[in-house]
């Protein structure tokens, strides 16, 4: 072997001693360092690397590089959030498997915090309702119309999808929306939706469609409690408001 040759590849190793997070300090290895102190001790790049496994060889990138990298292209796990599975493959080293697992991981730790003592929640007031639903819904990129089927005690019986996209009268129609509250015996209910836009300030449309609800509901006997509309770490509340 030339001198020339013997260099490069002396070169290639250290490269790869460096990449390699398993030639890392044990306290300094994201999987390591999680196990012995929690992982309220790891930064985002590094939850991130533990999420992806590996990084990507071709550019010298392992997996905490190629999570630092996805923080850096997005700013923050919250527009990660808000990023299409599309948006997080055009990464380098990140395909479809791992752009999966990342949506996925952020998905059960949203609906971490949407639950309350381990069971379905009691509604006490629009505060809880909001608590409850920014987290699941401030990132949705379509608009999304839920039923909340309450109890006598406001508690969650069961919540239904109604609709997703833009919302009207014709979309969002009283049998769609009582049906599921009929069967399931429900005592009142409260609507929730969210607006892209981030702002949470009700449109016309968003008027017309919970005065239209709220008599309905009137007559059948189940009373329509609030309507909630979900923005960017806002919300607004028809009944705080004294609109419903």
């Amino acid at each position: 072997m030339s001198i020339g040759l013997r260099d490069k590849d002396d070169k290639k190793a250290k490269k790869s001693l460096t990449f390699s997070i398993k030639n890392w300090p044990e306290d300094e290895r994201p999987r390591e360092r999680l196990i012995k102190y929690g992982p309220e001790s790891l930064s985002d790049a590094h939850l991130l690397g533990i999420l992806l496994r590996t990084g990507h060889g071709k550019d010298g990138k392992n997996a905490v590089d190629l999570g630092r990298e996805i923080l850096s292209r997005f700013g923050n796990l919250s527009s990660l959030d808000a990023a299409a599975v599309t948006e997080i493959c055009q990464i380098s080293g990140v395909g479809l498997a791992k752009a999966a697992q990342i949506k996925a991981s952020i998905e059960l730790g949203k609906r971490v915090v949407s639950v309350h003592n381990g069971g379905l929640p009691r509604f006490k007031c629009c505060d809880d309702v909001a608590s409850y639903y920014l987290p699941v819904m401030h990132n949705l990129k379509r608009e999304q119309f839920r039923c909340v089927l309450l109890d006598g005690k406001n508690r969650v019986i069961k919540e239904t999808k109604v609709s997703e996209g833009s919302l009207t009268t014709s979309v969002v129609h009283p049998r769609e929306v009582f049906i599921q509250a009929i069967r399931e015996s429900a005592v009142s209910v409260i609507l929730v939706h969210n607006h892209p836009s981030g702002d949470p300030s009700p449109s016309q449309e968003d008027l017309k469609i919970t005065e239209r609800l709220a008599r309905a509901g009137d007559i059948i006997g189940i009373k329509v409690l609030d309507h909630i509309i979900i923005g960017d770490k806002r919300f607004f509340s028809f009944a705080q408001e004294n609109v419903l």
